[in-house]
């Protein structure tokens, strides 16, 4: 039997051709969506799962009160490790390491930026590594000793085994390789190229050695022995500040490993969603897709009816059961979808390199994984019963009685489904142009927001080596602004696009007992104001080599305002221990987040700190190639050993719009997809309306009926469904791009734009596609249809 129905399969998908391929690349397109989705929802999930025991694994965060709101960070203070692994319930290990930071690497007349940490024993233990060369119980042990990525390893010795080489740190400590692990995944919160021991960062770093409950510098990782321990170890943390530091307020709490990259928005203290949310409409974009696709293949199927009628009563009239018969149809279902995955398979290795580039990620498909084809066969089978379940049920329920006597199948209850099911493909179409219209209105907002200084043709080098050095920056900015490629200079303690240092040291005259207020602070050179293009509101800016600003500071707007001064310039202000005089007042400029108001901040004299960046205004007069190699050959003269590193600060402010982006650029893409499926759904329906009204159209045209007439006829009915779409989707997509929108501080409003867009374009598509059909129709010589009768 199944061999019989598998030939009726193959000659029904031979003899309609259209409309099989009508069906099988709705299919293949909402398969290859869906698939696209979900490998990536399944790459993001997977983040920081790749572990033994990342389950039983923990970020130590704290929560600090300041401003009247709760800030929280995975920042702590290099005590907190040893702290933790003495005095808390079920701990097995506790580690301490930085995070990820650029160190340049020497083997020989090799020069190599890294991405570097410095980490305890114990950092390996939790993680455990693949180890491909090295013990891995005794590495990080010797303080003049390196651990190498696989591919970092071959970076600096090629196909030479590097155990017991050295390398050079910095340019300074010679240091000895120890073991080779595997590249850390890149779905991984922690990626680094090389790992050396924590004892090295305390050698280099002289501070790093005191024990400060007050100074949050570093990560903090702790593995339980069991998740039974989680309630009693996070109760005990609470107090862990409090009870190391009289006066200390922060609180500090255990959150999840694999809930480190898709929860990490806080609010309050707690946890409330992050990267999840974003999956979460992905997860339903790839539901909805397949789901249209499959009404799509309902639509087509069901359209077909009456030609299959006769076939149904013959079967039926010589014995074929209904149970029989659903499962021919059920199996032309799975058919079409096993050759629709097919497709869709070589558009997703088409289309992945696309989204490997726009996403900066490598997704790909792990065909060794049982997994995968596990999830496949569920994937298929799901899709071919739900496309093939309708028509199976419709097409067997005829009579053949009826059928071989010549009676028409009665079509009004399968026109109405059809109707509900177009109107439903519609209703998700006009909900994706709605809110990708609003996410593209929020993403220009903010981009075009003001953001207090001038980006366009600002460049960032970073301080390396010989740099850091005070007369070497005072030289380096002369021989720049003499070489004519920039019209300005100045020095920043850090990024300009990126979150800096903060504290909460600082008290004023006029300050509320107990009042904490969260300030950023950052050491700026002199004619900072003129190079990043903000302006002084008030004051005047730190003088050069002056020796008398050393005990100045600055504020911006923001800190004025939370300080409430009323005259800020002259106020004294006690800042790190030390009593200071603010001299002016920096207009407010962006730094952090562009979604939420400007921070509290306070400026220092960059000489009292040191510079971790060097900016520069590139001169508009001059060619900007030639400006940037002038550049790179006067850093090179001043620091030869080090390769160097400079970005356009506008190139560094777009990384700050990625999600949103990504969430715009995929809602577009396959939004696309769904709007094209759904238009295959509309033209099913319209082949069995042009079909079921031909005679009509052809007495029409008989009786004097244009080509526009009929046109409009055929037309009328289809733009009432889209209109019903549209009327149920405007709250709908309301609702969702609301709450979206709820999350930002700075935010478009909903206006009816997008409301119309969605109406002009899905009515448009409509014509078009039902008009494909329509014109065909409507010029057909009536005589044709109206010969039999």
């Amino acid at each position: 039997m199944f061999k019989l129905n598998f030939k009726i399969a193959l000659r029904n998908l031979w003899k309609n051709k259209g409309f099989s391929l009508i069906n099988i690349g709705g299919l293949a397109i909402g398969l290859a969506s869906c698939m696209i989705l979900l490998i990536y929802v399944a790459y993001e999930w997977s983040y920081d799962k790749q572990s033994t025991n990342h389950d039983k694994t923990y970020i130590v965060y704290q929560n600090s009160v300041a401003n009247g709101k709760t800030f929280s960070w995975a920042w702590t203070p290099n005590v907190m490790a040893n702290e933790v692994q003495e005095k808390i319930t079920g701990v097995k290990y506790a580690s301490h390491s930085t995070y990820p930071s650029g160190k340049l690497i020497t083997v020989g007349d090799k020069k190599i930026s890294s991405k570097a940490i410095f980490a305890d024993l114990n950092f390996v233990k939790i993680f455990n590594y693949k180890f491909i060369k090295g013990n891995p119980q005794q590495v990080l042990k010797d303080a003049n000793t390196i651990i190498l990525t696989k591919s970092f390893a071959e970076k600096l010795f090629g196909n030479e085994d590097p155990i017991n080489k050295t390398i050079k740190l910095e340019n300074q400590d010679i240091l000895k390789v120890s073991a080779v692990i595997d590249d850390v995944p890149a779905n991984n919160s922690i990626i680094f190229d090389c790992l050396m021991p924590w004892a090295l960062f305390e050698k280099r770093e002289a501070w790093i050695r005191e024990g400060n409950w007050g100074n949050n510098m570093c990560l903090t990782v702790v593995q339980l022995k069991e998740n039974a321990f989680f309630a009693k170890a996070n109760a005990e943390m609470l107090g862990i500040y409090k009870r190391n530091q009289k006066g200390n307020t922060a609180e500090a709490f255990l959150h999840p490993l694999t809930k480190w990259h898709l929860y990490g928005d806080f609010e309050n203290g707690k946890s409330v969603g992050g990267k999840i949310d974003q999956l979460r409409i992905f997860l339903l974009l790839a539901f909805c897709i397949l789901l249209i696709a499959c009404v799509n293949f309902m639509n087509l199927s069901t359209a077909r009816s009456e030609g299959r009628a006769k076939e149904v009563g013959v079967r039926k009239a010589i014995g074929s059961s209904r149970k029989s018969l659903i499962s021919q149809f059920l199996l032309e279902s799975v058919l079409l979808t096993f050759i629709s995955t097919v497709l869709a398979f070589i558009l997703v290795e088409i289309s992945l390199p696309y989204f490997n580039n726009l996403l900066n990620i490598k997704l790909e498909i792990d065909y060794s994984n049982i997994n995968f084809w596990i999830g496949l066969l569920i994937l298929m089978t799901f899709t071919g019963f739900i496309s093939g379940s309708y028509p199976a049920l419709y097409l067997s329920s005829f009579e053949p009685i009826k059928v071989l006597k010549g009676f028409r199948v009665k079509t009004d209850s399968s026109v109405s489904v059809r109707k509900v099911l177009v109107v439903g493909q519609f209703v998700f179409a006009a909900c994706l142009i709605i809110c990708t219209a609003i996410i593209y209105q929020q993403l220009n907002y903010v981009k075009n927001k003001p953001i207090g200084y001038n980006k366009s043709n600002l460049v960032q080098i970073a301080v390396q080596g010989k740099m850091a050095d005070q007369v070497k920056l005072a030289l380096l900015k002369s021989k720049l602004l003499k070489s004519g490629a920039v019209s300005d200079v100045t020095f920043f303690s850090q990024d300009i696009t990126e979150h800096g240092n903060n504290t909460t040291d600082v008290s004023w005259q006029g300050k509320n007992a107990g009042e904490s207020i969260l300030f950023n602070n950052g050491g700026i050179g002199s004619d900072f104001i003129k190079t990043i293009g903000t302006e002084l509101v008030a004051g005047r800016e730190f003088l050069t080599n002056s020796a008398n600003d050393t005990n100045s500071v600055m504020l911006n707007e923001a800190a004025v305002k939370m300080m409430r001064l009323e005259n800020p310039v002259g106020a004294k202000i006690r800042f790190w221990g030390n009593e200071r005089v603010n001299v002016g007042v920096i207009k407010d400029f962006v730094v952090e987040s562009v979604y939420q108001k400007v921070a509290p901040m306070i400026f220092f004299p960059s000489s009292t700190w040191g510079a971790a960046a060097v900016i520069v205004r590139i001169n508009p007069n001059q060619n900007i190639s030639s400006s940037l190699e002038t550049v790179d050959e006067l850093v090179k003269e001043i620091e030869p050993n080090y390769p160097v590193n400079r970005k356009f600060v506008d190139e560094s402010f777009e990384v700050k719009f990625q999600d949103e982006k990504l969430l715009g650029t995929l809602s577009n893409w396959f939004g696309g997809f769904a709007i094209f499926i759904s238009c295959l759904g509309l033209l099913g329906l319209a082949l069995f309306m042009a079909e079921q009204r031909k005679k009509e159209i052809s007495i029409r045209k008989v009786l004097g009926a244009s080509t526009g007439n009929i046109l409009t006829l055929l037309n009328k009915d289809f733009i009432k469904l889209v209109a019903i779409a549209n009327i149920i989707a405007f709250p709908v997509a309301y609702i969702i791009i609301n709450q979206w929108l709820s999350t930002f501080e700075y935010r478009v409003s909903i206006s009816f734009l997008p409301f119309a867009l969605a109406i002009v374009i899905s009515i448009l598509i409509a014509i078009l596609t039902v008009s494909i059909q329509s014109i065909k129709v409507a010029k057909a010589n009536p005589i044709d249809a109206l010969k039999y009768e």
